[in-house]
């Protein structure tokens, strides 16, 4: 089928007789360039023949029959390896489509989707003079000429995969054209949208609905898959005077996503209070509520939803959990093998208080979430406390706060305790009614996990005395104390090695002098990052073990810098140690470290 190939591919030059996206040729240029093997280009030629393929884009084809990729052993050749390739013999650009990065109103503005689609392009950019249009196909741009033309402006052509254009294509303008139905047809308040109270949500099956209601379930249903591959873990619709904004929070930095009108932006808002049975009349109070997602492919993801009203408007926060968080072990958490030891020490005691602090946001959840599912067993009764619950989890029996029917988090400990409980999570220690529930639950014989708002570990102390629990108590219960921060991950694929400066590593390691790596890296952004440079983040952790020693120091009075000293004597390595450990393993970078610890705590600032 291919005998002519074997005598081609080693005469002609690739540049010269690349000039159509033909199966026969692309597939003798690729063994020419040494990317696939002669067997693998007849078989891939010979199936698309025999399955008349032909309206398939060949580097979909290609991929499908996962040819080995002969420059990397082990490897198959990928899709974006052929879009690269393509780019470098056509002197075109490879872009990957990244969605946080396009205007959908502007760019769906540009062409129409029976143009986008005929001709299979997508625009990317709109600027004053320009215009960049995605495409496949570098040896089909007679509609670049028609553009110009028509839009009065240059039009700059980049390779994209077809498998992106053709999703982004539909998604876009499907999107685009509910909400401008929304727009017309939508009403602002979203009082009268479906009501469906099944706190589970099917994504992507919306059932029978009005045509009206049918573009708002949509919005919702594309901004919360959206939300999912995006890895966002917190959504933010926010109401603004004339366009709404719609901003995800990826790695711990918020990024705009889109903006709509804000009439359809209530009718969201409404929508989603509905499905999480929130009172959707109710706008002038603070008001929580949760949800769960099933999205196509099975997988169920909770929500905890909670709006406030602004100036403009009512705004609604959705915190996504994942619940494969729960599955992680503490290594994937960032916990080195001497935390972990010290923490599993810890919360393996038969009674006593430990507290996990930080501010929001900094994991403790993911913590306290991921110890208590490796401690639940059927000879374990664990018990939960919270407000709210953040995700719910079989092997635990978990109460919400209510405090509208005096439910609080002292009455739920309280009702606890005549559950037979062996360990109990407080979701937070707020008050002194709080507090002494949890000492009276450690000093009856449970292990009582809670966190604190605290800068660091032995603030926690001082905060409990200042909440009104006597020394006393906190010497007779109080374990350990872990304070955490999250960091953003260096992308491992486009790290840069980059030279720590003596002066800056020694300020941040004193007084520990932690010797200066000789491999540290900064971020420098590709397309797996999206440009940023980081992806994921990982957990600093300050522990302070409650010793004979520093319970001494423990008193009415107490100085915390007194028991910083001493727990520092005894083993504990600040946050900032921990995070010159991560920049030293080559996980993150100085400038993210010093972003997220507190200043040095001898009154010189590590910067």
């Amino acid at each position: 089928m291919l005998q002519d190939m074997e005598k081609t591919t080693a005469a002609k030059q690739t540049q010269g007789r690349l000039q159509s996206l033909d199966m026969r040729t692309l597939l003798e240029e690729l063994v020419f360039d040494g990317y696939i093997s002669r067997s693998d280009g007849k078989r891939i030629l010979l199936v698309s023949r025999e399955k008349n393929l032909y309206k398939v884009h060949p580097f979909v084809v290609i991929v499908d029959q996962r040819p080995a990729d002969l420059r990397q052993s082990g490897h198959t050749l990928s899709l974006e390896e052929l879009m690269k390739w393509l780019a470098d013999k056509t002197g075109l650009s490879y872009e990957r489509i990244d969605p946080l990065k396009l205007d959908v109103s502007e760019i769906t503005n540009v062409i129409s989707h029976a143009y986008a689609s005929k001709r299979k392009i997508l625009p990317l950019r709109v600027g004053k003079d320009m215009v960049v249009i995605a495409t496949s196909d570098p040896f089909s741009n007679e509609w670049q000429d028609e553009l110009t033309q028509l839009l009065r402006k240059d039009v700059v052509r980049v390779l994209v995969s077809p498998l992106d254009i053709q999703r982004y294509t539909d998604e876009f303008y499907t999107l685009a054209s509910s909400i401008k139905k929304a727009t017309r047809k939508g009403k602002p308040g979203g009082a009268q949208l479906i009501q469906n109270l099944e706190q589970l949500v099917e994504l992507g099956r919306m059932g029978k609905l009005d045509t009206e209601d049918r573009h708002v379930v949509h919005i919702v249903d594309w901004l919360l898959q959206y939300a999912f591959e995006q890895r966002a873990s917190d959504i933010h619709l926010e109401p603004r005077r004339d366009q709404a904004h719609v901003r995800f929070r990826i790695d711990g930095v918020l990024h705009r996503v889109y903006q709509v009108p804000q009439n359809v932006m209530n009718a969201i808002v409404g929508r989603i209070k509905i499905l999480g049975r929130m009172d959707i009349a109710e706008k002038r109070r603070p008001l929580d509520g949760r949800l769960k997602t099933k999205t196509p492919n099975g997988q169920e993801i909770e929500l905890r939803l909670s709006t406030a009203p602004t100036a403009l408007g009512e705004k609604l926060v959705m915190r996504i959990f994942d619940p494969e968080v729960l599955r992680r072990d503490h290594s994937q958490l960032g916990l080195s093998e001497q935390e972990l030891e010290l923490w599993q020490s810890l919360v393996t005691q038969p009674y006593g208080i430990v507290l996990v602090t930080g501010p929001t946001g900094s994991g403790k959840t993911t913590t306290l979430y991921s110890t208590l599912r490796q401690l639940a067993s059927p000879e374990i009764n664990v018990c939960t406390v919270e407000d709210p619950i953040e995700m719910i989890e079989p092997l635990f029996n978990q109460m919400q706060v209510q405090p509208s029917i005096d439910l609080t988090f002292a009455a739920g400990v309280r009702s606890l305790l005549r559950q037979d409980p062996d360990i109990i999570m407080v979701g937070e220690i707020r008050d002194l009614e709080t507090a002494d529930m949890a000492v009276q639950a450690a000093l009856t014989g449970h292990l009582v996990l809670s966190t604190l708002h605290t800068n660091d570990a032995p603030s926690a102390i001082t905060r409990l005395l200042e909440v009104g629990i006597p020394a006393y108590l906190i010497n007779a219960t109080v374990l350990g104390i872990v304070a955490q921060r999250l960091v953003r991950t260096l992308c491992p694929n486009c790290k840069k090695p980059h030279e720590v400066e003596e002066g800056v590593w020694k300020s941040l390691t004193r007084p520990w002098n932690v010797p200066l790596p000789k491999d540290t890296y900064e971020y420098q952004g590709c397309l797996e990052c999206r440009n940023t440079g980081f992806l994921g983040r990982i957990g600093l952790y300050e522990m302070l073990k409650v010793t004979p020693e520093l319970r001494q120091l423990v008193k009415d009075d107490t100085n915390v810098a007194a028991i910083r000293e001493q727990g520092i004597k005894q083993g504990m390595q600040p946050l900032r140690i921990s995070g010159a450990r991560k920049v030293a393993s080559g996980l993150t970078t100085m400038s993210e470290v010093l972003r997220v610890v507190p200043r040095a705590h001898d009154g010189v600032d590590p910067l």
